[in-house]
């Protein structure tokens, strides 16, 4: 069934392999956002130049879409000007969250939908949390609400740092911080393969009023995951491993990402949305997972090394630090 599909923000690491999969599925695409990528969209797709908080947004009330998907909401008044936009005006709406509300660190191996939402170190994710709970707490716009882990397809996964500094660190040798001893499992999932199943609950009955994520079924150390970037460049990565609370005191910016999502096991049920969307099978080939990343990394080093960044300079003294308590 064709469906008309806004997508409010379309050009980012998951959006655009969704607006890709609206496409195949025969959907009239319509993308909202501030065209300031040089991402090329797919021919048929419309597109208005706009962000949320301009007059092209307040006009999008007066239009009729039977999918609503937005990307590009942080806040709970966001959501609450969504709510009251598209309320009457489409006939699902689809919020994109985060994996990183659910509580941490998790009390069963394999989080599901009914893993309780809580996150005591960062406001990103609660923020989502009370996003969701607008939307529940309502009952006249109907909703559907999809949590993806880490999902890749231009950005590089790295634990700690800016990515594509620390690339330049594995290059020339210098170690790169892992949170604890670096084997913590932790879930990466391409967008590619987050698109099929999310398009699928579009115009999905028995997806509206619900939530689900939307994952690879396996995890990977985060020392994996570093050695399989490095491998992609033909390097070898050396690790410095770090208390996570030390990390945190050193840096309070890490703090909220590391405390509260990315130094736990992130592992995930799919149960729920391959019932309902049916089966898929994403990635676990961490080499395939990384391709895109690393072809992607690939071009943006090929412009001079910017000068060494506060950051790294906080790095290498964290590194020494850790590496004087050695006895």
């Amino acid at each position: 069934m064709a469906l008309s599909v806004l997508y409010v923000g379309g050009s980012g690491q998951i959006s655009l392999p969704c607006v890709e999969a609206s496409l195949a599925a025969g959907h009239d695409v319509t993308i909202l956002n501030r065209n300031r990528t040089a991402v090329p969209f797919a021919r048929g797709v419309k597109t208005l130049v706009g962000d949320m908080n301009g007059d092209a947004y307040g006009e999008l009330g007066e239009k009729h879409f039977d999918v609503v998907a937005q990307f590009r909401l942080y806040t709970p008044d966001q959501m609450k000007r969504d709510i009251a936009t598209f309320t009457g005006k489409t006939g699902q709406y689809v919020f994109i969250s985060s994996a990183s509300v659910y509580e941490k660190p998790v009390r069963h191996y394999m989080m599901t939908e009914r893993t309780k939402l809580e996150n005591r170190y960062w406001q990103y994710s609660r923020d989502k949390i009370a996003c969701e709970a607008l939307l529940r707490g309502q009952d006249r716009l109907a909703y559907t609400i999809v949590r993806p882990s880490h999902t890749v397809r231009t950005h590089m996964p790295i634990q700690v740092g800016d990515p594509d500094a620390a690339i330049r660190r594995m290059i020339g040798g210098k170690p790169v911080i892992v949170a604890g001893d670096g084997s913590s499992l932790w879930t990466l999932t391409r967008s590619v393969d987050v698109a099929t199943p999310l398009v699928r609950l579009f115009g999905n009955p028995a997806a509206l009023n619900e939530d689900f994520h939307i994952t690879a079924d396996r995890g990977f150390t985060w020392r994996q995951i570093h050695e399989a970037i490095a491998r992609g460049f033909g390097v070898e990565a050396v690790h410095a491993p770090i208390p996570t609370e030390t990390l945190a005191r050193f840096n309070k910016e890490w703090a909220g990402p590391l405390l509260g999502d990315k130094s736990w096991s992130a592992l995930y049920d799919n149960s729920k949305v391959k019932g309902v969307a049916g089966p898929f099978q994403a990635s676990q080939d961490i080499d395939e997972i990384l391709r895109d990343s690393v072809m992607h990394a690939k071009e943006r080093l090929k412009a001079a090394a910017p000068p060494e960044s506060d950051e790294d300079r906080l790095i290498d003294r964290i590194i020494a630090a850790q590496e004087a308590l050695r006895p």
